[in-house]
C-alpha cells in the first residue's frame, strides 16, 4: 500500500495539487462541478504567480527568462479557457473524465521539481492513473509550438518528432507513457490481447466469463445524462437539489410522496400495494383471480369464525364482495363497514302472514352478522398476504414453463402440487424442488434470458453433486430404494391409497458395485453412499413430503422449554423467565391462548438462557409407521438388507425435515402471536379511543365541557398547587397556582389554608363544567380530596340548565382524576413548547389534561409516532415497531370514521386536522393536499361536492373522484339554513351516492307528490325537500316510513342492497352525526392506583417481601410508607419477637426514615394503604408467584436436579458441606455474590451467608453504602447438630443474641439506623476523604476566621467514618474515626447515642486537647 500514496505529502481538503511543469507553480485541482472551480481562473493564475515567486525567493528552482514565462502563462491561460468551454459543452468536469479515463494530462517537461515531479508520478503510475504529466490540452500544439506526444499514439512516432529534452529523460518519460497508458477499450482489448496465441474458443470463453468491455455503457450513459441534467442553467430549481433525501422523506416531499398524492386511489392502499406489481388480466382471468382469493381468504378465517355451516357459502360470497369493493371500486374499510353493511349480512326473508294488514310485507327478516369491522381489518391484510402469494406462485410458474419450452419436460409433481398450494410455505416446498430437480436446465434458462436482455452472464458454473448423481449410471442405485419420494409422501398423506415398495434382485453393495462410475464414482462403496445421500435429499426436496411433514407438526406438535447452562445461572425463582423454565409438553393450541408466553420464551432463546424445542408426539410411532410404508413385507435377505438401508434413508430424511419444519413452525408461530397480541393492543386503544367528550349533567353527548384543570405534581413540599382554565376548544385562557388549599379545622386549631378563598373565587367566576385533576404521585389523592372538601363545605356548583322537569338546576361540580398518560408526554415535548410558548411544564400538563376531557381522540391523534411510548400491554415491547403500530392505527381509523370530522375545524386548526391523515381515503399526505387546496381556494368549504373541484367556478380540486367517494360522508359541514348552498344532508353520516334516497324519503315523509317535488327543488335546488323537512320540525315523521319496501324496490330494480343503509338515513335526517361513541370512562381504582403509584397487579402482590419506610412507631403500630408511595401500617400483633408486649419498645427499634424489610399482608389499592407484618413467620415464607400447571406440564425432576446440582457445585467451591438455613434472608453466596446482590438494593440491605470458618459461623453482609458492605462474623453456640443454627450467637466476643432476627434487628439494622443518620447529617459530605478536606481547605479560605468539621464514609473500612477538621486555614486538615455500633457512634473510645452528641463530643474532646497543649 505504501506505493499507492505519497505518504510524505500534506494531507488537504478536497483538493489534490499537482505542479505545472512549465513554471514549477502549484496549481489546484478542484473535485466538484461547482461554479468556484470553472470560472475563478483568474484568481488561481495569481496564487500561481505567488507561489512561483516564493518558491524563487526561497531558493528551491531557478527564475527563468521573464517573457518566456508569461508567454507560457498566458497560452496555459488559453488553453485552460478552451478546455473549459468544451467540458461545459459536454456537462463533463476533470473529476468525472478522469475517471472514465478521458482527461488528457498536460506533458511532462524539464523540470526544476525533479525529485517532487518523481515521486508524484510514482505515486500516479503506482496508482494506476493515465499519464499525470500528459499535456492539458486536447489539441496538438505543445509547448514552445512542438506538436505532443498523444497517448493513443505513443510509441508510433518515436523517431520522428526531435527532443530537446535528455536521452536518460525521455527514456525515462517514454517508460512513463508505456506504463501508464490507457488501456483499449471493449472487443479492441480481446483484439489485442489475440496475438498473444489464444485461439477463438478461449477467446469466446473469456469474453464468456469477463464480458466484451461494454457491459456498463449503459451505466456511462446513464451518469452522462445525469451530469447533462445537474449542470443544465435552465432546468428550475427543485426541493431534492437543496435538501437532502432524507430530510424529504421526513417530510414527506419526495417524488414517490408526491406520486401518492397526485394518484386518485387511497392514500393506505398504494403504500400497501406498492411492492406488488398490477396484472393486466382479462375479464375471464380477474374473475377466476377474484373466486381464488376469496376461497383462499375465507378458508382463513372461517375456522376462527363460530358460525353454523350452512353459512359458509353465504359468507364466502360476503368476503367476494369485500374483495370486489377493495380491489375494483378502492374502498377503504370505514367505507365499507358503513356503507356496505347489507354485504356484510346474511338475511333470510321468514314468511309470516298478516291478513289484517296485506299492505304491510307478509314475511319477517332474520340476519345474520357475517363479518365484523376487526374481519374487515383482516380481510385487507390477508388481500396483501394474496398478492404476494400470488406473485410468488406465478413467478415460478413462468420459470417453470421457461424450462419446459427449453428442455420439453413434463413434472406431474409440479402440475399436482402448484395448483393446491395454499401458502408460501408450500410455494417455496415447490420452488426449491425445482431448483434442485432442473437446476442445470435453470442455468440455461438464465444464460439464455441474458443474452436476450443484452445482460452478459458468467460461464455455467461446475456441476453440483446432485446434478452429477442425476446424470451418472449410479442413479439406478437411487431407483433400487423401489419407491420414489413423491410416491412415498402420496403414501404417507392417504394410507388408503398407498403404493407399495418393491425390493431390486440384488443386494444395495452388490446394486452399487454394477453401477460404479469411473469418472464420479469408483468404488461400491462410494455408489452406495451417494444413492443414499440423493435419496435422503429427495425425500427432504419432496414439496408433497414436507406438505405432510408440515400438517403434522401443526396438528401434534408438542413444545419443550429446556435451560440452557447459562439460564440456569440466571433464571432464578424471583427471574420472570423463570415462568417456562421448566415448562414442558405445550401444545401449538396453548400457545395460541398465550402469545406472550411465546414471545418470551423466543426472547430468552435469543438471550441464550433457553431453547425452545418442537417435537411430535409420539414421534417413535410417527416414525416406525413411515418406516412401515418405505419397507417391503418380503422375507430375503435382500430385502432386510433393503429395508435396513431405507430405514437409515429416512433418519436422514427426517433429521433435516426437523430441521426444516421446526424452524417453520417457530417462525409461523412467532408471527401469529405478535399478530395476537398486537390485536390486543388495538382493542386496549379502541377502548381508550371510544370516548366521546366528558358529559356534564344537563349537557348533550359530544359538547366539549369547559375544564378548570388541577395538578400538584410529584406532590413534595416544595410542589406547588397549578391549575389552568381551558375553554371548548382547548383554548388555556387563565392559569395560576395555589400554595395551601386545606380546609381548616377548628378542633385542632388548624386555620384554613391560605389559597381556599382564591380557589373558591376561581371557580364563582368562572363555573367550570368539571375539574381536571391528576399528578406524578399518591400525593395526588390528598389533593382531590382537599378539593373534594372544599366543593362540599361551600357548595359550589356550574353552570344552571333545564332539566326534564322544566327547572333550572345547577348541580355541583364534580371533580374527576383523569388518565394523564398522553399529559405526561405532553408537558416536557418540542410541540408543548411551540403550542404554549412561555408556560411551565406543569402548566402545560393542566392544559393536556383539560383537552383530554375535551376529547380523547383529538390527544391520541397528536400524539403521532409517539403513541408508541403508551403502554397498552405489559408484553408489548415484544412486538414489532411497525407491526404494533399498523394495529394502533386500524383503531384510529375506525374510531376517527365513527365520529367524523368538521372538516372547517381541521382546515382551520393544525390540532384539529391530526384526524384527517385517518379519514377513510385519506392519510398525511392527501390530507396535507387537501388542506392546501381548500387554503388556496378561499379557506372554507360550503359542500361536500365542492372538495372534487369545479371548473366552471374555478374551484380546484382537493381530492380525485375515488378519494372523495372514500371520505365524503366522514367529512361533515355544519348546516347553516341561512347558506342558501348549505345541504343538510352534508352534515350527515350519509354518502352523497344516497342523498336522492334521503330526499326521497324526505319527500315521502312530508307526504309531497313528485311535481311539487319538482317545483320546490327548481326553486331552491336539490336539498330544497330536507331543508323544508327541518325547517318545519318534521323529522320524526320518517319514523312512518315502511324501509323493507324500499329496500325491495331498490334490489329488485336498481340490483342495490340499501337495507341498512336505509336505516342509517332515516337516523341520520333525525339526529346528524349523532354521538355514538361511548360516554367518557372515568378510571377504574385499579387503574388510579397504577398511574400514581406505578405498581401494577403483577408488580406489587400480597405475600410479597417489599422494603419500607418507617415514619413513626408507636406502642402498637408501626407507620410506614412503600416506596410507591402507599401508605402502611404494622400493627402490634405483626411486630417481631421480642419487640412490644412487654418487651422492647418498637420506637426504640425503628427510627424515622429507616429502612426495614416487611411482608405485604393485605393492599387497599382504593385508599392506597397497605397492611403489613414484620413477625418472623411471615418473613420467613418467601413470595412466589401462582402459576398453574396441568400434570406433565412441568418438569419437577429436572428442577429439583437443578437445585441438587447446585448446592453440590456451591460445596466445591468451599470446599464443605452446603448450609441451607430456612430463613428468607439466607442465600447460598461468598463475599462476592453477596455483594453484587446487594449492589442495587437499599443501604441496611443484607443477606446471611455460609462462612468459610466452619460450620459453626455465620455471615451476615449488608450495605453501608453504595460499593461499601461489611461482612460480619457470627459465632454459633448450644446447636443440636452442625446444620441448625445456635440458640447462642455472639458478635466480636461482646454482642449476644438468641437467633437470627433478634440479632438483625438489634445489631445490623441498629447500626444501618445509625448509618442512615450519620449521611442525613447536614455536616456529611457525599465525597471521599480526599474531597471532603478539599471542601474544608476551601470554606476555610473563604472564611478564614472560622474553624469547620465536616464527616464522610471510610471506604477501607466499612462500618468506619471520618470526622475531618480544620481548625483554621494555615493548620492541615485532621482527621478522627468513628465507628458505627449497635444504636450509637464511637469517638475516640466514647459512645455516643445521636449525632448531636457526637459533634459536642468532638467540641469537648477537642477543646479539651488544646487547652492540654498549652499547658505544656
Amino acid at each position: 500500500m505504501a506505493t499507492l500514496f505519497d505518504l510524505d505529502a500534506e494531507v488537504g481538503s478536497e483538493e489534490d495539487e499537482s505542479y505545472d511543469e512549465a513554471t514549477g507553480d502549484v496549481r489546484k485541482k478542484t473535485n466538484g462541478t461547482g461554479d468556484a472551480a470553472v470560472d475563478d481562473s483568474s484568481e488561481e493564475e495569481e496564487d500561481d504567480d505567488e507561489e512561483a515567486e516564493r518558491a524563487v525567493r526561497e531558493g528551491f528552482i531557478v527564475d527563468e527568462d521573464e517573457e518566456d514565462r508569461e508567454e507560457r502563462k498566458q497560452r496555459k491561460r488559453e488553453r485552460k479557457k478552451r478546455r473549459r468551454e468544451e467540458r461545459e459543452e459536454e456537462g463533463l468536469d476533470e473529476e468525472d473524465l478522469d475517471l472514465i479515463g478521458e482527461l488528457e494530462r498536460p506533458a511532462p517537461t524539464e523540470s526544476k521539481f525533479k525529485r517532487l515531479k518523481r515521486g508524484h508520478r510514482e505515486e500516479e503510475r503506482a496508482r494506476g492513473i493515465d499519464d499525470i504529466f500528459a499535456d492539458e490540452d486536447d489539441d496538438l500544439d505543445g509547448r514552445d509550438g512542438r506538436p505532443s506526444i498523444r497517448r493513443e499514439i505513443a510509441g508510433e512516432f518515436d523517431d520522428f518528432i526531435e527532443e530537446d529534452e535528455p536521452d536518460e529523460e525521455r527514456e525515462q518519460l517514454q517508460d512513463d507513457l508505456e506504463v501508464s497508458r490507457r488501456p483499449k477499450k471493449g472487443l479492441a482489448a480481446i483484439v489485442g490481447m489475440n496475438a498473444q496465441a489464444l485461439d477463438e474458443m478461449e477467446l469466446e470463453d473469456l469474453r464468456a466469463a469477463f464480458g466484451d468491455g461494454t457491459e456498463y455503457d449503459w451505466a456511462l450513459q446513464l451518469q452522462e445524462a445525469m451530469d447533462d441534467e445537474q449542470v443544465d442553467p435552465e432546468k428550475p430549481l427543485e426541493l431534492k437539489d437543496v435538501f437532502e433525501p432524507s430530510q424529504l422523506a421526513e417530510k414527506m416531499l419526495t417524488d414517490d410522496d408526491n406520486l401518492i398524492r397526485a394518484t386518485d386511489v387511497p392514500e393506505r392502499f398504494q403504500l400497501a400495494r406498492k411492492p406488488f406489481t398490477e396484472l393486466n388480466l382479462t375479464e375471464a382471468e380477474a374473475a377466476d383471480r377474484a373466486k381464488e382469493e376469496a376461497t383462499w381468504i375465507t378458508n382463513m378465517i372461517w375456522p376462527k369464525k363460530r358460525l353454523d355451516i350452512d353459512l359458509k357459502e353465504p359468507f364466502q360470497k360476503a368476503i367476494g364482495h369485500i374483495l370486489g369493493f377493495m380491489n375494483d371500486e378502492d374502498y377503504e374499510v370505514p367505507f365499507i363497514f358503513q356503507h356496505r353493511k347489507d354485504y356484510l349480512i346474511h338475511a333470510v326473508r321468514v314468511p309470516k302472514p298478516d291478513p289484517e294488514n296485506p299492505t304491510l310485507p307478509q314475511y319477517e327478516v332474520q340476519a345474520t352478522k357475517l363479518l365484523k369491522l376487526d374481519d374487515l381489518w383482516e380481510v385487507f391484510e390477508l388481500d396483501l398476504k394474496f398478492r404476494a402469494f400470488s406473485e410468488k406462485k406465478d413467478a415460478l410458474r413462468k420459470t417453470f414453463n421457461a424450462i419446459r419450452e427449453q428442455s420439453s419436460i413434463k413434472d406431474d409433481i409440479f402440475e399436482d402440487m402448484l395448483p393446491v398450494a395454499v401458502s408460501m410455505e408450500e410455494v417455496q416446498d415447490i420452488q426449491d424442488y425445482v431448483h434442485f430437480q432442473y437446476s442445470a436446465e435453470l442455468k440455461d434458462v438464465n444464460i439464455m434470458n441474458a443474452e436476450v436482455n443484452g445482460v452478459q452472464k458468467r460461464a455455467r458454473a461446475a456441476t453440483g453433486v446432485h446434478e452429477k448423481m442425476r446424470a451418472s449410471r449410479a442413479y439406478n442405485v437411487v431407483r433400487g430404494f423401489g419407491l420414489s419420494a413423491d410416491a412415498f409422501a402420496q403414501s404417507a398423506m392417504e394410507p388408503t391409497r398407498r403404493k407399495f415398495t418393491e425390493d431390486p434382485d440384488k443386494r444395495p453393495d452388490d446394486l452399487a458395485d454394477d453401477f460404479i462410475d469411473a469418472d464420479n464414482y469408483n468404488t461400491g462403496v462410494q455408489v452406495l453412499r451417494a444413492a443414499k445421500a440423493m435419496y435422503a435429499e429427495e425425500l427432504t426436496i419432496s414439496p408433497r413430503m414436507r406438505k405432510f411433514m408440515r400438517q403434522t407438526y401443526f396438528t401434534q406438535g408438542h413444545i419443550d422449554c429446556v435451560r440452557t447452562e447459562k439460564g440456569l445461572r440466571k433464571i432464578s425463582e424471583d427471574h420472570p423467565y423463570y415462568e417456562f423454565k421448566y415448562l414442558r409438553n405445550q401444545t401449538l393450541g396453548d400457545i395460541g391462548r398465550k402469545p406472550e408466553l411465546f414471545l418470551r420464551m423466543m426472547k430468552a432463546e435469543e438471550e441464550g438462557l433457553v431453547e425452545v424445542h418442537i417435537r411430535l408426539d409420539n414421534a417413535r410411532r410417527f416414525k416406525e409407521g413411515l418406516q412401515k410404508i418405505l419397507s417391503t413385507d418380503n422375507f430375503s435377505e435382500i430385502a432386510d438388507s433393503w429395508n435396513k438401508l431405507r430405514g437409515e434413508v429416512l433418519d436422514m430424511a427426517l433429521n433435516k425435515l426437523d430441521k426444516i419444519m421446526v424452524k417453520g413452525v417457530k417462525e409461523n408461530l412467532r408471527s401469529e402471536c405478535e399478530n395476537s397480541l398486537a390485536r390486543r393492543c388495538r382493542e386496549v386503544y379502541s377502548q381508550k379511543l371510544d370516548q366521546a367528550p366528558y358529559k356534564p349533567i344537563g349537557m348533550d353527548l359530544g359538547t366539549e365541557p369547559r375544564v378548570l384543570a388541577f395538578t400538584n405534581g410529584s406532590g413534595g413540599r416544595e410542589d406547588a398547587t397549578v391549575w389552568a382554565w381551558v375553554e371548548d376548544g382547548g383554548k388555556c385562557m387563565e392559569h395560576g397556582k395555589f400554595g395551601d388549599l386545606r380546609l381548616g379545622d377548628p378542633e385542632k386549631s388548624r386555620p384554613e389554608g391560605a389559597d381556599v378563598s382564591k380557589f373558591i373565587e376561581l371557580v364563582e367566576r368562572r363555573k367550570p363544567d368539571v375539574i381536571a385533576l391528576s399528578g406524578f404521585s399518591t400525593e395526588t389523592r390528598v389533593l382531590y380530596k382537599d378539593l373534594q372538601a372544599i366543593i362540599d363545605k361551600y357548595d359550589l356548583r356550574g353552570l344552571e340548565y333545564e332539566n326534564d322537569d322544566g327547572h333550572d338546576v345547577r348541580e355541583k361540580i364534580e371533580v374527576v382524576i383523569v388518565n394523564d398518560e398522553v399529559a405526561r408526554l405532553y408537558h416536557t415535548s418540542d410541540r408543548s413548547a411551540v403550542d404554549l410558548p412561555g408556560l411551565p411544564p406543569l402548566i402545560r400538563y393542566c392544559v393536556a389534561l383539560a383537552k383530554y376531557m375535551q376529547s380523547p381522540v383529538k390527544e391520541y391523534a397528536a400524539l403521532g409516532k409517539d403513541i408508541l411510548s403508551i403502554s397498552f400491554d405489559s408484553n408489548q415491547n415484544l412486538i414489532p415497531q411497525d407491526k404494533l403500530r399498523k394495529q394502533l392505527e386500524y383503531a384510529m381509523i375506525d374510531i376517527v370514521n365513527l365520529a367524523g370530522v368538521n372538516i372547517s375545524d381541521a382546515i382551520s386548526s393544525s390540532y384539529n386536522a391530526n384526524l384527517l391523515d385517518y379519514v377513510s381515503g385519506l392519510g398525511p399526505r392527501k390530507a396535507a393536499s387537501l388542506i392546501q387546496t381548500v387554503n388556496r381556494n378561499g379557506g372554507l368549504v360550503a359542500t361536500r361536492e365542492e372538495l372534487v373541484g369545479n371548473p366552471e367556478t374555478g374551484t380546484l380540486q382537493a381530492v380525485g373522484p375515488r378519494v372523495w367517494a372514500n371520505c365524503a360522508s366522514f367529512l361533515f359541514i355544519e348546516f347553516d339554513q341561512s347558506e342558501a348552498v348549505a345541504d343538510y344532508l352534508d352534515n350527515t353520516r350519509v354518502h352523497p351516492e344516497d342523498y336522492d334516497l334521503g330526499r326521497k324519503m324526505a319527500a315521502d315523509a312530508l307526504e309531497i307528490d313528485e311535481e311539487d317535488v319538482k317545483v320546490e327543488t327548481d326553486d331552491y335546488g336539490q336539498g330544497a325537500i330536507v331543508r323544508k323537512l327541518i325547517r318545519e320540525g318534521q323529522q320524526d315523521k320518517v319514523n312512518d316510513l315502511i324501509l323493507e319496501l324500499y329496500a325491495e324496490q331498490l334490489e329488485v330494480n336498481f340490483n342495490q342492497r340499501k337495507r341498512a343503509t336505509l336505516e342509517t338515513i332515516r337516523a341520520e335526517l333525525q339526529n346528524p352525526y349523532e354521538e355514538l361513541r361511548r360516554n367518557f370512562t372515568e378510571m377504574s381504582t385499579d387503574d388510579i392506583f397504577t398511574m400514581l403509584s406505578g405498581e401494577t397487579a403483577d408488580s406489587l402482590q400480597t405475600g410479597m417481601i417489599i422494603s419500607v419506610s418507617v415514619r413513626r412507631a408507636y406502642a402498637d403500630h408501626i407507620e410506614c410508607r412503600l416506596d410507591c408511595g402507599v401508605e402502611g401500617m404494622v400493627p402490634s400483633s405483626d411486630y417481631p419477637t421480642g419487640i412490644g408486649m412487654g418487651g422492647v419498645e418498637a420506637r426504640n427499634i425503628y427510627q424515622p426514615h429507616q429502612t426495614i424489610q416487611a411482608k405485604l399482608v393485605e393492599l387497599d389499592r382504593k385508599r392506597f394503604t397497605a397492611k403489613l407484618s414484620l413477625h418472623e413467620d411471615a418473613l420467613r415464607k418467601p413470595f412466589r408467584r401462582d402459576t398453574e400447571h396441568e400434570p406433565g406440564e412441568w418438569d419437577d425432576a429436572q428442577e429439583e436436579a437443578d437445585k441438587r446440582a447446585a448446592n453440590k457445585h456451591q460445596d466445591a467451591v468451599t470446599g464443605r458441606a452446603q448450609r441451607v438455613i430456612k430463613h428468607p434472608l439466607f442465600r447460598a453466596f461468598n463475599s462476592v455474590q453477596a455483594e453484587e446482590f446487594l449492589g442495587p438494593q437499599n443501604r441496611g440491605d443484607l443477606v446471611i451467608r455460609p462462612s468459610s470458618k466452619g460450620l459453626d459461623h455465620l455471615i451476615i453482609t449488608w450495605k453501608v453504602a453504595d460499593n461499601v458492605f461489611s461482612h460480619i462474623d457470627i459465632l454459633e453456640l448450644d446447636k443440636e447438630n452442625e446444620f441448625s443454627v445456635g440458640r447462642t450467637l455472639k458478635i466480636g466476643g461482646k454482642y449476644s443474641y438468641s437467633d437470627l432476627d433478634e440479632l438483625i434487628e438489634l445489631h445490623v439494622k441498629a447500626m444501618a439506623k445509625k448509618v442512615e443518620e450519620m449521611m442525613l447529617d447536614e455536616k456529611y459530605q457525599n465525597g471521599s476523604k480526599a474531597q471532603t478536606e478539599q471542601w474544608l481547605t476551601a470554606y476555610m479560605e473563604a472564611n478564614p476566621k472560622r474553624a469547620m468539621y465536616a464527616f464522610c464514609i471510610n471506604r477501607d473500612f466499612p462500618g468506619y467514618f471520618f470526622l475531618c477538621f480544620k481548625n483554621s486555614a494555615s493548620q492541615a486538615c485532621a482527621a478522627w474515626p468513628i465507628k458505627v455500633v449497635p444504636n450509637a457512634f464511637e469517638l475516640q473510645k466514647n459512645a455516643y447515642p445521636n449525632m448531636a452528641s457526637v459533634k459536642n463530643g468532638f467540641k469537648t474532646l477537642w477543646t479539651s486537647m488544646a487547652q492540654s497543649r498549652k499547658r505544656y
